[in-house]
């Protein structure tokens, strides 16, 4: 950890003005005498025997700016702090390793999470005090942030030794919750069974998703329903992602202008969004969409997928590739101003006669349904308003479109919620994926093109000489040693750019960068990847985890990929890795399928037969082509797909035995290491595609051919 605290140029700045996290530098010209996590700040809190209060948040958190304001611009708070702790603020998307260690902590004294997140430690960097929120003063059941200071530093000064016990006593508690057992009774279906049914007890069958208020989009859990659909062929599955995405994607929680979802609806039926938009919830979201378009053939999952796309794209893409992380909730000083309307102000855009139109589709009314504006959502299917309207369904379309542009455009010459620009390995790898997946089943060039510009960008620009990962880059500067998430991902996302474009480099740079990670995260002796890399940090814990949080978990990443890779690579080291994983999580799989979505996605990847389908084809083969447009058009889970011409022929144990006849294509099928006597030509190959898709799914999959 280098020591780039330094001592402020002016009285006005604290610590923080040399940072590039844009959360951090909201913060530089607090009373409050920040510092950001650094040797000096800690050894600080070490020489002159003061604890520490470290505040986790980001840049695009609203109840973070209530929080400053409120509290950190206060000079009574600040100086309390600055008197008798050591500050730090943490940007959470720079150090997701603080932030899962003290989230821990909060979340065994209060039994809840969330940001901004308020901590106290001992100078050992032990917590003993922590919550999420605090008003200034006693306000609605929650005790005040000054009242706080002023009971710890009593109780600091009266009783260390009691804090000190208590510390180690919660320290301890944080390494056992990080400590799995590991299992080897046997994976099977059932977990996989099990794990549904847990999911169709949580469903809300009125507005879908899971549970009631807050409602999170749960994107891994949606996946997981369609795999279960396809495994079982039972309806039910399939019945609950089509209504949840269907619902969101109608909901205030979806963009209706600019496209793009917001974080979570603050109620259960997705009309009032927490306004903030994340890069990784809308990675996660797209392939969601696109995977149920596929099954269904339903355009308006498509429509959903490109809109997101198209917004992250337009909006959060840096100019040299990579892409942005969050954008604010908040604007003009308020929470969602950017996104709202009221009746007036779409008359005088629209006219009187397209503005009664709009509004009808979009819910928008003098009385408003938010806090008496206006969030666009749309109620009603374009079929009920055709008929409401007595307009031809073709002809609201066309008007829809025309005055959304014009509202869009309006919108534009608002004041735009902040951008955090930073760029993050993990979350730039999910929108990756997603934009690998856009290219495949929407053929649409410029998602591949932005896929491959931005995996250029991380691998010229986060990268150490040794070619290890870094974690985050900002103006021009990359820092932070990269997390298990940024490998796993990464490596993932180097598969799916394979499999769109069949250049065998990006097999070769995933399994580089695999073994870096193998060598540097991976524990030999209880299985699993840490966090954290061997020469990282020394914290108070070194976590290895398999549950998921808002976006999925390393190890479950893991253990998907590699799986694929081993199919690809044909090393047997890669398919033990994920065994080793499943069995090493399976106690948790078993007793809390809901946290551990991902891990339950590569268990269905393991437990499937392993197929590939093997293409060979001569040079600009049209039937590859064709072929390779109709398999990225189906939902076909639990298959590689890899192509041998001459361009990308290939001197591996996949493609042995298998040659290009003459000037037409062959399909090789491949399941459980052997091979079928290939099918040669276009049309026997579509046959022997179609045969693979099982009866419940095979009308879906090709009722539009």
């Amino acid at each position: 950890m280098a020591d780039h605290c330094k001592p402020s140029k002016r009285r006005t700045h604290n610590h923080l003005y040399s940072e590039t996290s844009p959360y951090l530098l909201q913060h530089q010209y607090n009373p409050v005498n920040w510092y950001p996590w650094c040797p000096l700040a800690l050894r600080m809190s070490t020489d002159e025997k003061k604890p520490i209060f470290l505040s986790i948040g980001y840049s695009a958190c609203h109840w973070c700016h209530v929080m400053e304001h409120e509290s950190f611009e206060n000079t009574a708070i600040a100086d309390l702090l600055n008197e008798h702790f050591i500050s730090i603020k943490v940007d959470r998307e720079e150090r997701p390793d603080l932030d899962q260690i003290y989230m821990s902590a909060v979340q065994l004294l209060t039994g809840r999470g969330g940001w901004p997140m308020s901590v106290f430690l001992t100078p050992q960097l032990k917590p003993f005090y922590g919550g999420t929120y605090f008003p200034p003063t006693d306000r609605a059941g929650l005790p005040g942030f000054q009242r706080i200071l002023e009971t710890l530093i009593q109780e600091w000064k009266q009783r260390p030794e009691e804090i000190q016990t208590h510390a180690q006593q919660l320290t301890t508690h944080i390494r056992n919750t990080a400590s799995v057992p590991s299992s080897a009774t046997g994976l099977s279906e059932k977990m996989l069974d099990d794990a549904f049914l847990i999911q169709n007890k949580q469903f809300d069958d009125t507005f879908g998703g899971f549970g009631q208020a807050p409602k999170f989009p749960h994107s891994l859990d949606l996946r997981l329903l369609l795999r279960t659909w396809y495994r079982t062929g039972n309806p039910r599955p399939r019945q609950m992602a089509e209504h949840t995405l269907t619902h969101m994607s109608n909901g205030g929680i979806f963009d209706q202008l600019g496209g793009g979802f917001h974080r979570y609806s603050v109620d259960n039926r997705w009309l009032v969004p927490h306004f903030e938009k994340m890069l990784y919830d809308n990675a996660l979201l797209i392939p969601c969409y696109l995977e149920t378009f596929q099954l269904t053939g339903n355009s308006n999952y498509a429509e959903t997928a490109r809109n997101t796309l198209d917004y992250v794209l337009s909006s959060m893409t840096h100019p040299d590739g990579g892409f942005y992380s969050t954008e604010d909730a908040d604007s003009e000083g308020k929470e969602g101003t950017f996104y709202t309307w009221n009746v007036s102000e779409i008359t005088t855009i629209l006219g009187k006669r397209r503005a009664e139109l709009f509004c009808s589709c979009y819910d928008v009314s003098k009385q408003g349904n938010w806090e008496g504006t206006s969030i666009l959502n749309r109620p009603k299917t374009i079929a009920e308003n055709a008929a409401w309207l007595d307009i031809s369904e073709k002809d609201l379309l066309h008007e829809l479109k025309e005055c959304s542009q014009l509202l869009l455009n309006k919108r534009n010459t608002r004041i735009r919620p902040d951008r955090d620009e930073k760029i993050l390995t993990d979350w730039n790898a999910l929108m990756i994926d997603a934009c690998i997946c856009g290219y495949r089943v929407l053929q649409d060039k410029r998602y591949l093109d932005a896929a491959v510009q931005a995996i250029s960008f991380l691998l010229d620009n986060v990268r150490t000489p040794e070619g290890m990962l870094l974690h985050c880059y900002k103006n021009e500067t990359a820092k932070f040693p990269a997390y298990a998430d940024d490998y796993a991902y990464l490596i993932h996302a180097l598969i799916q750019l394979y499999e769109a474009t069949f250049d065998w480099k990006w097999i070769d740079t995933s399994s580089q960068l695999a073994e870096l990670f193998i060598d540097h995260f991976w524990d030999p002796e209880e299985y699993g990847f840490f966090f954290t890399g061997k020469n990282h940090e020394t914290l108070i814990t070194r976590p290895k985890i398999g549950r998921d949080n808002v976006t999925p978990s390393a190890n479950g990443v893991a253990a998907f990929c590699f799986q694929r890779l081993s199919q690809l690579t044909a090393n047997p080291r890669y398919a033990l890795l994920t065994e080793q994983i499943l069995n090493r999580y399976q106690s948790s799989i078993i007793d809390y399928p809901q946290i551990c979505p991902q891990l339950l996605l590569a268990l269905d990847e393991y437990l499937a037969p392993s197929r590939e389908l093997v293409i060979t084809a001569p040079d600009n083969s049209k039937d590859l082509k064709l072929l390779c447009q109709k398999i990225n058009s189906l939902f076909l889970p639990n298959t590689v797909v890899a192509v041998l011409s001459e361009k990308h022929r290939r001197n591996h144990p996949l493609f042995q035995g298998k040659d290009i006849p003459g000037n037409q294509l062959a399909l090789y099928l491949c399941q459980n290491n052997s091979c079928e006597v290939p099918v040669i030509g276009l049309s026997p190959a579509l046959d022997k595609i179609r045969s693979l898709i099982p009866p419940h799914a095979r009308n879906r999959n090709v009722e539009n051919e």
